[in-house]
């Protein structure tokens, strides 16, 4: 059996170097939802390479993190992500779930 403390994921280079946004360095961790929406939010906009809507963009990034990091979140690291997808939905006129 192959043990390798030092494995790398997938993931973590998805949210470092998207092919669709420029994120923030390390927005994810933030405790400010407003902060993390709004980055969220610019990057989408100002992204020529996204194949979705802005709104669309913005919103799979931050689930695709938080979906990633899940097991690894406790709830104060994912209440933040939580209210960062409300903040966004405003920010782009979409209805509140």
């Amino acid at each position: 059996m192959k043990t390798n403390k030092h494995v790398k994921k997938w993931s973590g280079k998805v949210t470092q170097q998207s092919d669709a946004l420029d994120l923030e360095k390390d927005i994810f961790k933030s405790k400010d939802p407003d902060k993390i929406a709004g980055s969220l939010k610019h990057s989408a906009e100002e992204s020529k390479r996204r194949k979705a809507s802005p709104f669309q963009s913005a919103m799979s990034m931050l689930n695709f993190y938080e979906n990633r990091a899940g097991r690894n979140l406790s709830k104060r690291q994912k209440a933040p992500l939580e209210k960062a997808k409300n903040k966004l939905r405003k920010l782009f006129g979409k209805a509140e779930k």
